[in-house]
Protein backbone atom coordinates (compact mmCIF):
# COMPACT_ATOMS: atom_id res chain seq x y z
CA UNK A 1 0.00 0.00 0.00
CA UNK A 2 1.53 3.28 -1.26
CA UNK A 3 2.30 5.60 1.28
CA UNK A 4 0.69 9.35 1.01
CA UNK A 5 1.50 12.66 2.64
CA UNK A 6 -1.34 14.46 4.09
CA UNK A 7 -2.61 17.42 2.68
CA UNK A 8 -4.03 20.59 5.03
CA UNK A 9 -6.56 22.59 4.22
CA UNK A 10 -3.89 25.70 4.07
CA UNK A 11 -2.01 23.68 1.60
CA UNK A 12 -5.24 23.45 -0.60
CA UNK A 13 -5.75 27.36 -0.20
CA UNK A 14 -2.42 27.99 -1.14
CA UNK A 15 -2.48 25.34 -4.07
CA UNK A 16 -5.86 26.92 -5.53
CA UNK A 17 -4.75 30.84 -5.38
CA UNK A 18 -0.92 30.14 -6.96
CA UNK A 19 -4.01 28.34 -9.60
CA UNK A 20 -6.04 31.35 -9.68
CA UNK A 21 -3.17 33.61 -10.36
CA UNK A 22 -1.50 31.73 -12.80
CA UNK A 23 -5.14 31.67 -14.15
CA UNK A 24 -4.83 35.07 -14.10
CA UNK A 25 -1.42 35.48 -15.28
CA UNK A 26 -2.59 33.41 -18.51
CA UNK A 27 -3.34 36.40 -20.68
CA UNK A 28 0.45 37.21 -19.98
CA UNK A 29 1.38 33.82 -21.43
CA UNK A 30 1.55 32.04 -18.38
CA UNK A 31 1.13 27.75 -17.84
CA UNK A 32 -0.71 26.52 -15.42
CA UNK A 33 1.19 24.00 -13.28
CA UNK A 34 -1.77 20.78 -14.28
CA UNK A 35 0.31 17.69 -12.61
CA UNK A 36 1.50 19.59 -9.73
CA UNK A 37 -2.38 21.01 -8.97
CA UNK A 38 -4.07 17.66 -9.94
CA UNK A 39 -1.77 15.48 -7.77
CA UNK A 40 -2.35 18.04 -4.68
CA UNK A 41 -6.03 17.47 -5.45
CA UNK A 42 -6.24 14.09 -5.39
CA UNK A 43 -4.39 13.66 -2.17
CA UNK A 44 -6.36 16.26 -0.63
CA UNK A 45 -9.55 14.20 -1.44
CA UNK A 46 -7.92 10.82 -0.78
CA UNK A 47 -4.67 11.04 1.70
CA UNK A 48 -6.91 10.84 5.10
CA UNK A 49 -8.51 7.67 3.97
CA UNK A 50 -5.65 5.91 2.75
CA UNK A 51 -3.69 7.14 6.10
CA UNK A 52 -6.66 4.96 8.27
CA UNK A 53 -5.79 1.98 5.99
CA UNK A 54 -2.37 1.73 6.56
CA UNK A 55 -2.85 2.47 9.91
CA UNK A 56 -5.51 -0.61 10.41
CA UNK A 57 -2.79 -2.47 8.45
CA UNK A 58 0.34 -1.73 10.62
CA UNK A 59 -1.96 -2.49 13.65
CA UNK A 60 -3.21 -5.80 12.06
CA UNK A 61 0.43 -6.98 11.30
CA UNK A 62 1.66 -5.74 14.58
CA UNK A 63 -0.92 -8.16 16.28
CA UNK A 64 -0.23 -10.51 14.34
CA UNK A 65 3.00 -10.85 15.70
CA UNK A 66 2.11 -10.39 19.55
CA UNK A 67 -0.30 -13.63 18.74
CA UNK A 68 2.44 -15.39 17.43
CA UNK A 69 4.93 -14.78 20.40
CA UNK A 70 2.17 -15.51 22.48
CA UNK A 71 1.37 -18.68 20.69
CA UNK A 72 5.32 -19.60 20.97
CA UNK A 73 5.43 -18.65 24.69
CA UNK A 74 2.51 -21.46 25.19
CA UNK A 75 4.01 -24.10 22.82
CA UNK A 76 6.98 -24.26 24.70
CA UNK A 77 5.47 -24.74 28.19
CA UNK A 78 3.63 -27.52 26.68
CA UNK A 79 6.66 -28.88 25.16
CA UNK A 80 7.93 -28.66 28.93
CA UNK A 81 4.72 -30.68 30.12
CA UNK A 82 4.94 -33.33 28.14
CA UNK A 83 7.26 -35.64 30.74
CA UNK A 84 5.22 -34.69 33.55
CA UNK A 85 1.89 -34.96 31.47
CA UNK A 86 2.90 -38.49 30.28
CA UNK A 87 4.33 -39.64 33.38
CA UNK A 88 7.91 -40.58 31.77
CA UNK A 89 9.90 -37.99 33.50
CA UNK A 90 8.19 -39.24 37.17
CA UNK A 91 8.08 -42.99 35.99
CA UNK A 92 11.69 -42.62 34.71
CA UNK A 93 14.22 -45.18 36.92
CA UNK A 94 18.17 -45.02 37.55
CA UNK A 95 20.12 -47.36 38.35
CA UNK A 96 23.31 -47.94 40.65
CA UNK A 97 25.85 -50.65 41.93
CA UNK A 98 27.36 -50.88 44.85
CA UNK A 99 30.56 -51.46 43.14
CA UNK A 100 32.63 -51.39 40.07
CA UNK A 101 32.43 -52.79 37.09
CA UNK A 102 29.01 -52.88 36.42
CA UNK A 103 27.66 -50.21 34.46
CA UNK A 104 24.08 -49.85 33.88
CA UNK A 105 21.47 -48.56 31.26
CA UNK A 106 17.47 -48.18 31.87
CA UNK A 107 15.64 -48.41 29.06
CA UNK A 108 13.01 -45.61 28.82
CA UNK A 109 9.43 -47.56 28.84
CA UNK A 110 11.05 -50.96 29.31
CA UNK A 111 8.87 -51.57 32.09
CA UNK A 112 12.17 -51.66 34.49
CA UNK A 113 10.44 -52.24 38.02
CA UNK A 114 12.02 -50.73 41.16
CA UNK A 115 14.10 -52.98 43.77
CA UNK A 116 17.26 -54.15 44.80
CA UNK A 117 19.16 -56.95 42.93
CA UNK A 118 22.08 -59.19 43.83
CA UNK A 119 24.36 -59.61 40.75
CA UNK A 120 27.64 -62.12 41.22
CA UNK A 121 29.64 -61.98 38.22
CA UNK A 122 32.09 -65.16 37.27
CA UNK A 123 33.25 -64.92 33.91
CA UNK A 124 33.36 -62.28 31.09
CA UNK A 125 32.77 -63.12 27.60
CA UNK A 126 35.31 -63.53 25.63
CA UNK A 127 36.11 -63.74 21.77
CA UNK A 128 37.84 -66.71 20.23
CA UNK A 129 41.47 -66.20 19.07
CA UNK A 130 43.63 -68.82 17.15
CA UNK A 131 47.19 -68.17 16.09
CA UNK A 132 48.91 -70.36 14.00
CA UNK A 133 52.66 -71.95 14.58
CA UNK A 134 55.44 -69.41 13.53
CA UNK A 135 56.17 -69.54 9.68
CA UNK A 136 60.04 -69.15 8.85
CA UNK A 137 61.29 -68.20 5.99
CA UNK A 138 62.22 -72.01 5.59
CA UNK A 139 58.94 -72.56 5.10
CA UNK A 140 57.33 -72.92 1.39
CA UNK A 141 53.84 -71.07 0.55
CA UNK A 142 52.31 -73.02 -2.16
CA UNK A 143 49.19 -72.75 -4.02
CA UNK A 144 46.06 -73.91 -2.60
CA UNK A 145 42.82 -72.36 -0.44
CA UNK A 146 41.68 -72.01 2.96
CA UNK A 147 38.09 -72.64 4.01
CA UNK A 148 37.18 -70.82 7.35
CA UNK A 149 34.69 -71.50 9.47
CA UNK A 150 32.79 -68.60 12.17
CA UNK A 151 30.53 -69.90 14.54
CA UNK A 152 27.22 -71.17 12.40
CA UNK A 153 28.04 -69.11 9.49
CA UNK A 154 28.23 -71.26 6.34
CA UNK A 155 32.37 -71.64 5.75
CA UNK A 156 33.92 -69.25 3.28
CA UNK A 157 36.69 -70.02 0.87
CA UNK A 158 40.06 -67.66 0.17
CA UNK A 159 43.11 -68.90 -2.39
CA UNK A 160 46.25 -68.34 -1.57
CA UNK A 161 48.63 -67.63 -4.34
CA UNK A 162 52.07 -69.81 -4.64
CA UNK A 163 54.58 -67.45 -2.80
CA UNK A 164 52.01 -65.57 -1.04
CA UNK A 165 53.26 -63.58 2.30
CA UNK A 166 50.94 -63.97 5.31
CA UNK A 167 49.98 -60.43 5.29
CA UNK A 168 48.66 -61.40 2.11
CA UNK A 169 46.92 -64.17 3.14
CA UNK A 170 45.71 -61.95 6.09
CA UNK A 171 44.25 -59.28 3.61
CA UNK A 172 42.46 -61.87 1.39
CA UNK A 173 40.82 -63.35 4.35
CA UNK A 174 39.36 -60.02 5.80
CA UNK A 175 38.29 -58.82 2.36
CA UNK A 176 36.51 -62.60 1.25
CA UNK A 177 33.07 -62.47 0.27
CA UNK A 178 31.30 -64.66 2.73
CA UNK A 179 33.33 -63.59 6.18
CA UNK A 180 30.94 -63.00 8.35
CA UNK A 181 32.76 -61.87 11.32
CA UNK A 182 36.81 -62.77 11.35
CA UNK A 183 39.68 -60.69 11.34
CA UNK A 184 42.80 -61.91 10.70
CA UNK A 185 46.51 -60.82 11.15
CA UNK A 186 50.01 -61.14 11.60
CA UNK A 187 52.04 -61.35 14.01
CA UNK A 188 55.98 -61.55 14.13
CA UNK A 189 57.74 -63.54 16.80
CA UNK A 190 61.19 -64.76 17.54
CA UNK A 191 60.00 -68.09 15.94
CA UNK A 192 58.36 -66.48 12.76
CA UNK A 193 55.19 -65.19 11.32
CA UNK A 194 52.06 -65.90 13.25
CA UNK A 195 48.63 -65.48 11.31
CA UNK A 196 46.16 -64.90 14.13
CA UNK A 197 42.49 -65.28 13.40
CA UNK A 198 40.13 -63.68 15.63
CA UNK A 199 36.58 -63.53 16.24
CA UNK A 200 34.49 -59.69 15.95
CA UNK A 201 31.71 -61.49 18.33
CA UNK A 202 32.12 -62.65 21.79
CA UNK A 203 30.87 -65.78 22.81
CA UNK A 204 30.84 -69.40 23.20
CA UNK A 205 28.86 -69.90 19.66
CA UNK A 206 31.31 -67.88 17.87
CA UNK A 207 34.20 -70.45 17.48
CA UNK A 208 36.61 -70.06 14.43
CA UNK A 209 37.86 -73.08 12.90
CA UNK A 210 40.44 -73.97 9.62
CA UNK A 211 41.10 -75.77 7.07
CA UNK A 212 43.05 -75.62 3.99
CA UNK A 213 44.94 -77.61 0.85
CA UNK A 214 48.10 -77.23 0.02
CA UNK A 215 49.27 -73.81 1.23
CA UNK A 216 51.39 -74.60 4.21
CA UNK A 217 50.52 -77.62 6.90
CA UNK A 218 51.00 -74.56 9.51
CA UNK A 219 48.34 -72.78 7.97
CA UNK A 220 46.07 -75.52 7.18
CA UNK A 221 46.09 -77.36 10.96
CA UNK A 222 47.41 -76.96 14.36
CA UNK A 223 46.14 -73.54 15.36
CA UNK A 224 46.94 -72.79 19.20
CA UNK A 225 44.01 -70.84 20.79
CA UNK A 226 44.87 -67.68 22.23
CA UNK A 227 41.63 -66.78 23.56
CA UNK A 228 38.47 -69.24 24.10
CA UNK A 229 34.91 -68.68 22.99
CA UNK A 230 32.95 -68.03 25.78
CA UNK A 231 29.60 -66.68 27.56
CA UNK A 232 29.65 -64.46 30.30
CA UNK A 233 28.65 -66.20 33.55
CA UNK A 234 26.62 -64.68 36.37
CA UNK A 235 23.68 -64.93 38.94
CA UNK A 236 20.92 -62.40 39.39
CA UNK A 237 19.41 -62.90 43.01
CA UNK A 238 21.03 -66.53 42.67
CA UNK A 239 19.71 -67.27 38.76
CA UNK A 240 22.28 -68.50 36.98
CA UNK A 241 22.40 -66.16 33.25
CA UNK A 242 24.54 -66.38 30.97
CA UNK A 243 25.37 -64.34 27.69
CA UNK A 244 27.13 -63.86 24.72
CA UNK A 245 28.01 -60.16 25.09
CA UNK A 246 29.45 -58.82 28.10
CA UNK A 247 26.26 -56.50 27.57
CA UNK A 248 24.10 -58.27 29.31
CA UNK A 249 20.07 -57.22 28.45
CA UNK A 250 17.04 -59.62 28.91
CA UNK A 251 18.14 -60.77 32.12
CA UNK A 252 16.73 -58.28 34.33
CA UNK A 253 13.61 -56.50 32.62
CA UNK A 254 14.35 -52.92 31.01
CA UNK A 255 18.10 -52.75 32.04
CA UNK A 256 21.36 -53.72 30.40
CA UNK A 257 24.29 -54.88 32.88
CA UNK A 258 28.03 -53.76 30.97
CA UNK A 259 30.46 -56.51 32.63
CA UNK A 260 34.20 -55.39 32.65
CA UNK A 261 36.56 -57.41 34.41
CA UNK A 262 36.58 -55.33 37.54
CA UNK A 263 33.39 -57.30 38.00
CA UNK A 264 34.65 -60.67 37.75
CA UNK A 265 34.58 -62.73 41.27
CA UNK A 266 32.22 -59.56 42.99
CA UNK A 267 28.54 -60.14 44.39
CA UNK A 268 27.33 -56.33 44.03
CA UNK A 269 23.43 -54.67 44.51
CA UNK A 270 21.90 -53.09 41.92
CA UNK A 271 19.24 -50.68 42.60
CA UNK A 272 16.78 -49.25 40.72
CA UNK A 273 14.76 -46.43 42.06
CA UNK A 274 12.56 -43.09 40.98
CA UNK A 275 15.45 -40.66 38.77
CA UNK A 276 15.32 -37.67 41.19
CA UNK A 277 17.32 -35.64 38.88
CA UNK A 278 15.37 -36.60 35.68
CA UNK A 279 12.34 -35.26 37.44
CA UNK A 280 14.00 -32.21 38.98
CA UNK A 281 15.22 -30.85 35.68
CA UNK A 282 11.50 -31.74 34.18
CA UNK A 283 10.27 -29.39 36.77
CA UNK A 284 12.40 -26.93 36.57
CA UNK A 285 11.82 -27.06 32.96
CA UNK A 286 8.45 -26.45 33.71
CA UNK A 287 8.57 -23.09 36.08
CA UNK A 288 11.13 -21.81 33.45
CA UNK A 289 8.60 -22.24 30.43
CA UNK A 290 5.67 -21.03 32.62
CA UNK A 291 7.74 -17.87 33.38
CA UNK A 292 8.66 -16.98 29.89
CA UNK A 293 5.05 -17.70 29.44
CA UNK A 294 4.09 -14.60 31.59
CA UNK A 295 6.87 -12.59 30.66
CA UNK A 296 6.00 -12.79 27.51
CA UNK A 297 2.42 -11.96 28.08
CA UNK A 298 3.31 -8.66 30.32
CA UNK A 299 5.33 -7.57 27.78
CA UNK A 300 3.14 -7.76 25.12
CA UNK A 301 0.26 -5.95 27.35
CA UNK A 302 2.77 -3.62 29.40
CA UNK A 303 2.08 0.30 28.98
CA UNK A 304 5.55 2.65 29.24
CA UNK A 305 3.99 5.77 30.87
CA UNK A 306 7.26 7.72 30.23
CA UNK A 307 7.06 6.73 26.65
CA UNK A 308 3.27 6.85 26.46
CA UNK A 309 3.68 3.55 24.42
CA UNK A 310 0.84 0.81 24.54
CA UNK A 311 1.87 -3.10 24.27
CA UNK A 312 0.09 -4.50 20.77
CA UNK A 313 -2.01 -6.86 23.07
CA UNK A 314 -2.99 -4.43 25.87
CA UNK A 315 -6.44 -4.63 27.36
CA UNK A 316 -6.85 -7.86 25.02
CA UNK A 317 -9.31 -9.67 25.87
CA UNK A 318 -8.00 -12.70 24.59
CA UNK A 319 -4.54 -12.89 26.25
CA UNK A 320 -6.40 -12.17 29.69
CA UNK A 321 -8.33 -14.99 28.99
CA UNK A 322 -5.55 -17.27 28.59
CA UNK A 323 -3.23 -15.56 31.39
CA UNK A 324 -5.75 -15.96 34.05
CA UNK A 325 -7.25 -19.65 32.93
CA UNK A 326 -3.49 -20.37 33.78
CA UNK A 327 -3.41 -18.69 36.67
CA UNK A 328 -6.36 -20.28 38.31
CA UNK A 329 -5.20 -23.65 37.28
CA UNK A 330 -2.38 -23.65 38.78
CA UNK A 331 -3.48 -21.69 42.07
CA UNK A 332 -6.57 -24.45 42.35
CA UNK A 333 -3.62 -27.60 43.05
CA UNK A 334 -4.73 -30.88 42.14
CA UNK A 335 -7.78 -32.95 44.08
CA UNK A 336 -7.39 -36.51 44.49
CA UNK A 337 -8.27 -39.30 46.45
CA UNK A 338 -10.35 -36.92 48.66
CA UNK A 339 -7.21 -34.49 49.16
CA UNK A 340 -5.79 -31.56 47.56
CA UNK A 341 -2.17 -31.18 47.15
CA UNK A 342 -0.74 -27.53 46.32
CA UNK A 343 2.45 -26.85 44.44
CA UNK A 344 3.79 -25.07 47.30
CA UNK A 345 4.14 -28.59 49.11
CA UNK A 346 6.25 -30.03 47.02
CA UNK A 347 8.63 -26.64 46.41
CA UNK A 348 6.76 -25.13 43.62
CA UNK A 349 5.92 -21.68 43.84
CA UNK A 350 4.22 -18.72 42.32
CA UNK A 351 4.66 -15.44 43.70
CA UNK A 352 2.62 -11.86 42.60
CA UNK A 353 3.93 -11.41 39.66
CA UNK A 354 2.83 -14.85 38.47
CA UNK A 355 6.41 -15.91 37.88
CA UNK A 356 7.23 -19.41 39.14
CA UNK A 357 10.49 -20.60 40.82
CA UNK A 358 11.50 -23.73 42.43
CA UNK A 359 12.88 -24.72 45.36
CA UNK A 360 15.31 -27.13 45.07
CA UNK A 361 15.55 -28.90 48.82
CA UNK A 362 12.40 -28.58 48.96
CA UNK A 363 11.34 -30.49 45.87
CA UNK A 364 14.20 -33.05 47.06
CA UNK A 365 12.60 -33.76 49.90
CA UNK A 366 9.52 -34.17 48.47
CA UNK A 367 10.75 -36.33 46.01
CA UNK A 368 12.40 -38.71 48.64
CA UNK A 369 10.01 -38.78 51.58
CA UNK A 370 6.92 -37.76 49.77
CA UNK A 371 6.79 -39.50 46.58
CA UNK A 372 2.78 -39.83 46.34
CA UNK A 373 2.20 -35.78 47.03
CA UNK A 374 4.62 -35.04 43.75
CA UNK A 375 2.83 -38.33 42.04
CA UNK A 376 -1.12 -36.53 42.62
CA UNK A 377 0.48 -33.47 41.82
CA UNK A 378 1.39 -34.45 38.50
CA UNK A 379 -0.81 -37.48 38.05
CA UNK A 380 -2.29 -38.54 34.24
CA UNK A 381 -5.95 -37.87 35.20
CA UNK A 382 -6.27 -34.57 36.66
CA UNK A 383 -2.51 -33.75 37.43
CA UNK A 384 -1.92 -30.23 36.71
CA UNK A 385 0.66 -30.79 33.56
CA UNK A 386 -2.53 -32.95 32.18
CA UNK A 387 -4.99 -29.53 33.09
CA UNK A 388 -2.46 -26.64 31.73
CA UNK A 389 -2.01 -28.93 28.68
CA UNK A 390 -5.40 -29.32 28.00
CA UNK A 391 -6.24 -25.26 28.36
CA UNK A 392 -3.07 -24.88 25.93
CA UNK A 393 -4.79 -27.28 23.64
CA UNK A 394 -8.31 -25.02 23.56
CA UNK A 395 -6.50 -21.69 22.66
CA UNK A 396 -3.41 -23.40 19.93
CA UNK A 397 -5.34 -26.10 18.43
CA UNK A 398 -6.75 -25.73 14.92
CA UNK A 399 -10.18 -23.56 15.27
CA UNK A 400 -9.14 -22.96 18.68
CA UNK A 401 -9.13 -19.43 20.19
CA UNK A 402 -5.96 -17.93 18.82
CA UNK A 403 -6.75 -19.52 15.64
CA UNK A 404 -10.20 -18.06 15.66
CA UNK A 405 -8.34 -14.22 16.37
CA UNK A 406 -5.94 -14.75 14.04
CA UNK A 407 -8.40 -15.94 11.17
CA UNK A 408 -10.24 -12.67 12.08
CA UNK A 409 -7.17 -10.20 11.81
CA UNK A 410 -6.02 -11.70 8.59
CA UNK A 411 -10.09 -11.16 7.53
CA UNK A 412 -9.52 -7.47 8.48
CA UNK A 413 -6.57 -7.24 6.56
CA UNK A 414 -8.03 -8.69 3.56
CA UNK A 415 -10.88 -5.99 3.89
CA UNK A 416 -8.20 -3.03 4.09
CA UNK A 417 -6.42 -4.19 0.58
CA UNK A 418 -9.60 -4.17 -0.85
CA UNK A 419 -10.69 -0.75 0.08
CA UNK A 420 -6.86 0.20 -0.48
CA UNK A 421 -7.64 -1.00 -3.83
CA UNK A 422 -11.16 1.02 -4.52
CA UNK A 423 -9.13 4.22 -3.33
CA UNK A 424 -6.61 3.68 -5.32
CA UNK A 425 -9.39 3.55 -8.58
CA UNK A 426 -11.11 6.37 -6.95
CA UNK A 427 -7.96 8.12 -6.99
CA UNK A 428 -7.33 7.05 -10.35
CA UNK A 429 -10.41 8.54 -11.53
CA UNK A 430 -10.47 11.99 -9.55
CA UNK A 431 -6.84 11.91 -11.51
CA UNK A 432 -7.90 11.47 -15.02
CA UNK A 433 -11.40 14.34 -14.24
CA UNK A 434 -8.97 16.67 -12.62
CA UNK A 435 -6.25 16.31 -15.52
CA UNK A 436 -9.29 16.70 -18.59
CA UNK A 437 -10.67 19.69 -16.65
CA UNK A 438 -7.31 21.70 -16.43
CA UNK A 439 -6.04 20.64 -19.42
CA UNK A 440 -9.38 22.14 -20.77
CA UNK A 441 -8.49 25.53 -18.76
CA UNK A 442 -5.41 25.97 -19.60
CA UNK A 443 -5.95 25.34 -23.24
CA UNK A 444 -9.13 27.84 -22.95
CA UNK A 445 -6.21 30.03 -21.48
CA UNK A 446 -4.12 29.83 -24.25
CA UNK A 447 -7.08 30.68 -26.73
CA UNK A 448 -7.94 34.00 -24.41
CA UNK A 449 -4.75 34.91 -24.27
CA UNK A 450 -4.69 34.68 -28.16
CA UNK A 451 -7.46 36.84 -28.94
CA UNK A 452 -6.27 39.85 -26.35
CA UNK A 453 -3.29 39.74 -28.31
CA UNK A 454 -5.47 40.04 -31.68
CA UNK A 455 -8.04 42.71 -29.77
CA UNK A 456 -5.10 44.60 -29.16
CA UNK A 457 -3.28 44.94 -32.51
CA UNK A 458 -6.37 45.58 -33.64
CA UNK A 459 -7.74 48.15 -31.74
CA UNK A 460 -5.16 49.21 -29.17
CA UNK A 461 -5.08 48.58 -25.57
CA UNK A 462 -3.34 50.90 -23.06
CA UNK A 463 -1.60 54.29 -23.85
CA UNK A 464 -1.91 52.81 -27.56
CA UNK A 465 -3.64 52.52 -30.56
CA UNK A 466 -4.35 49.49 -32.76
CA UNK A 467 -4.55 49.22 -36.80
CA UNK A 468 -8.03 50.33 -36.23
CA UNK A 469 -7.02 53.77 -34.81
CA UNK A 470 -5.39 54.79 -37.98
CA UNK A 471 -8.03 53.59 -40.22
CA UNK A 472 -10.33 56.41 -40.96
Amino acid sequence: MATTTPVSSTDISTILANAGQSIISGATNSTLDVNTLVTTLVNAKTAGQLQALQTRQTNDNTQLSAIGQLKGALSALQTALTGLSDGTALGSLAATASGTGIATTIKSGSGAVAGSYSVNVTQLATANKLSSAGVTSADTISAGSLSITFGSNPAFNVNVAAGASLSDIASSINSASGNAGVTASVITGSDGQHLVMQSNLTGAANTISITGTGVNSKLTSGYTTVTPAADAKLTIDGTPVSSASNNVSGALTGVTLALSQAAVGTTQTITLSQDTAAATTAINNFATAYTNFVNTAKSLSSYDSTAKTAGPLLGDAMLNTIRNTLATTLSSGVTTGGTTYALGSIGINVDSTGAMSVDTAALTTALKSNSSAVTAIFNQTNGIAQALNANINSYTQTSGLIDQRTNAINADLKSVQGQATQLQSYSDQLTKQYNAQFTALNTLMATMANNTRYLTQLFGGQNSAGAMANNK
